[in-house]
């Protein structure tokens, strides 16, 4: 494969045109962010979106390195003198490392094997004339005796045959058509069996894999990391299971060409061989692979819900009162502003005495009509539930005009206890910053949800038994795809949130921190080209992903990139506006109506210019200052507690979806404890994830299935509740 095939493997791969592949990888060279390619490049790029964008710049960096790695092993080859023409062939037409690595092992330096030591006695060309299986006539050990060496300890005809062996057996284990052979044929017809290595009660976790056996081929990815969990802890026994006598004619049909008088050593060799080296190397291999496979699934599982939670609708606008539960230390209250300034902090006792919950009740009472509170943000942590009673008691009894929600609170505790959170709050004790953090991810769950490690929020599935390195990847990618599709507000972003804006680092994040501190707010983008280290190529990267609603171009307060001004200033024009009308309501209802009008493609022909951007710049014109995510419901809120003595088999309930694994959704429907909606009850159609069916945030009407107070299990019905409803 040369360099200058590879965007057309990728345009295959991917059904699009080999030119688009070709821009992409070049935009990327040139240190182009992902987000902004995506955005803004769309006619280079012919509209790929974002995950094609993703795709192409892993396939490229992985195809270049096949292309590197091909050129280290021909030369490697070469250097030993054995290289074909027909080995080069092989060599060059690899599309897959594992096939690039298979093809290069008989070639491999490596340690005195068996089969090496054998070499160096000589005995090579012996087993060389055991595989040609030319000889149909003749003695064995007549023939090896010949090859019999004493100062090299070959004493006999025996040592010979056996050295020759070793050679066989090594040679046959490394071939690559062999390798591949078997390698699909595990794939196919191999089990995964596992056995617990512990008395029951120590082995509780893991009672569904005491007897347990499964073809690999339909192992899901959960099963998978499960299994490798309890192998780790030394409570599962694993292994792969295949017919080895099928597997091994199936190797004999491949050596042996045809009857010869040393058919049956050929068999002894072969047979070794697969059980010394191949079947262990392929074992592991596959177990492996199903690890990486599975391992990618949970990764690709949180990403996509991280994605659904950091772009909850903000529940903006509201005096919030955030509570961080707890038993004997009290429940935690801090009290923000529609602008998450922290107006008020407290602690309460609601769990104590009953005094000590009266008085808890009254202090309560004054900060809600204090500070105008109209909505209570509750995590969902320990004490959430007798939280979750004080709150709806409080505002049954005194009839207040105020609404609860209950809060993932999954790493709040990390967060008050950062170097960030003592930056951010240096005057509130690390027990208090956690409620100040359970208000704000409501008010702006991106703004806040950046300020803690991804991993730490609690929507995954075996978070902490994947590839934390491939992790932390995928999931900054979503952090950022996120961050860049909401926009940043430049005069109020904290650091941490402006990071994750297309080419800016840590450091230039600082540095606009600090700017705004000493010059005051920014009144325009372009004054980002005075924050120091925020050069050109930075500017380009990042402006577009930066608004102002305060600015004196109202441009700015758009996702319209700063070099595409002129255009969208003509489109105004066009239209009979102008860029100060953007400021003008009435003027805005006009535009918007003439917008809807108009075609883009052939304004776009009109100014010559690309009709992706300018059907963008439309976009942006017609509603500036837009939170994407507004068009999202809005999360669900409550004023009465639900009950588990209310809940029966039977009951239609509604709840949050919290989180989605491959088994199935949690759902949160205002009790203790979540139900699970098992994936054979998401949906009579059919689905390949439970994602198609649902995401984190959703509402839904559940049916409740069964109840089991002594394991905590509430099981729900999705498509059941449809059919009532309908």
């Amino acid at each position: 494969m040369l360099i200058n095939e590879i965007p057309l493997i990728i345009s295959r791969e991917l059904g699009v045109k080999a030119a688009q592949v070709s821009a992409t990888i070049a935009l990327l060279d040139d240190s182009n962010t992902v987000p902004f390619i995506a955005r803004y490049r769309k006619e280079a790029t012919g509209e790929l979106n974002e995950e094609h964008i993703r795709t192409i710049e892993e396939r490229s960096a992985y195809l270049r390195n096949l292309v590197k790695r091909q050129e280290e092993i021909i030369a490697s080859i070469n250097e030993q003198g054995k290289l074909t023409p027909e080995l080069e062939a092989a060599i060059n037409s690899s599309v897959k490392l594992q096939e690039l690595e298979d093809l290069y092992l008989p070639f491999r330096p490596k340690k005195r094997t068996r089969a090496q030591i054998a070499r160096e006695k000589g005995l090579a060309p012996l087993a060389e004339l055991m595989l040609a299986q030319q000889a149909e006539s003749g003695d064995v050990l007549t023939i090896a005796a010949d090859y019999m060496n004493p100062e090299k300890e070959v004493a006999s005809a025996e040592d010979a045959l056996a050295g020759a062996m070793d050679i066989i057996a090594e040679t046959v284990s490394e071939r690559a058509d062999i390798r591949a052979l078997l390698r699909k044929e595990f794939w196919i017809n191999s089990e995964i069996a596992t056995s617990l290595t512990v008395p029951e009660p120590e082995g509780q976790a893991f009672l569904n894999y005491k007897e347990y056996h499964e073809p690999v081929k339909r192992m899901p990815s959960h099963r998978i990391l499960a299994i490798n969990r309890g192998e780790r802890k030394n409570i599962l026994k694993v292994e792969l299971v295949v017919h080895h006598d099928n597997i091994l004619a199936l190797i004999n049909r491949q050596v042996l060409q045809r009857p010869s008088i040393f058919s049956d050593y050929l068999l002894q060799a072969i047979t070794d061989g697969y059980k010394r080296l191949l079947f262990p190397a392929l074992e592991r291999e596959i177990r492996n692979q199903l690890t990486e496979n599975a391992e990618n699934q949970a990764i690709r599982v949180f990403g996509l819900n991280l994605r659904q939670l950091l772009l909850q609708p903000p529940l903006s606008g509201h005096t919030i009162m955030g509570l961080d539960p707890g038993y004997r230390t009290g429940c935690k209250v801090a009290v923000i502003s529609p602008t998450g300034q922290v107006l008020e902090t407290d602690t309460l006792y609601l769990t104590a005495s009953q005094n000590q919950r009266s008085a808890a009740m009254d202090k309560a009472l004054a900060l809600i009509k204090r500070h105008g509170v109209t909505l209570i943000s509750i995590g969902n942590g320990t004490a959430s539930y007798e939280t979750e009673e004080f709150a709806a008691e409080l505002i049954n009894t005194h009839q207040l005009q105020v609404h609860y929600i209950i809060t993932n609170e999954a790493g709040a505790s990390v967060y008050s206890a950062s170097k960030l959170a003592k930056q951010e709050m240096p005057d509130l004790d690390v027990s208090l910053r956690g409620a100040v953090s359970i208000a704000r991810r409501v008010e702006d769950p991106l703004a806040e949800l950046v300020k803690i490690d991804p991993k730490s929020i609690g929507v995954g599935q075996y978070q902490h038994d994947v590839n934390q390195k491939d992790l932390s990847h995928t999931l900054t990618n979503i952090v950022e795809s996120c961050v860049n599709h909401v926009g940043v507000e430049l005069n109020t972003a904290s650091p941490e949130l402006l990071t994750y804006v297309a080419g800016i680092n840590g450091t230039v994040a600082k540095n606009i921190v600090t700017y705004r501190e000493t010059a005051g707010f920014f009144t325009s983008r372009h004054q980002l080209l005075e924050v120091p280290r925020l050069g050109k190529a930075t500017f380009v990267q990042c402006a577009g992903f930066l608004r102002l609603q305060s600015g004196k171009n109202p441009l700015d307060a758009t996702p319209v990139h700063p070099e595409s001004y002129p255009l969208a200033e003509a489109i105004l024009t066009q239209l009979g506006f102008n860029v100060h009308d953007l400021k003008d309501k009435e003027k805005l209802s006009l535009l918007y109506n003439a917008i809807q009008g108009c075609d883009s493609q052939d304004l776009a022909n009109s100014l010559q210019a690309g009709e992706p951007t300018v059907r963008d710049i439309l976009a942006a014109l017609s509603k500036p200052g837009r939170d994407p995510r507004e068009d999202l419901p809005a999360p669900l809120t409550r004023k009465n507690i639900v009950k588990l003595s209310d809940i029966t088999p039977g009951t239609l309930v509604k709840g949050t979806v919290h989180n989605v694994t491959d088994f199935g959704v949690f759902v949160d429907f205002g009790i203790k404890t979540n139900g699970l909606i098992h994936r054979s009850e998401l949906s009579d159609k059919r689905f390949r994830h439970p994602l198609d069916v649902v995401s984190v945030g959703d509402i839904i009407d559940c049916l409740v299935l069964s109840i089991d107070e002594k394991r905590g299990r509430i099981a729900l019905s999705l498509k059941r509740a449809t059919e009532i409803k309908q």
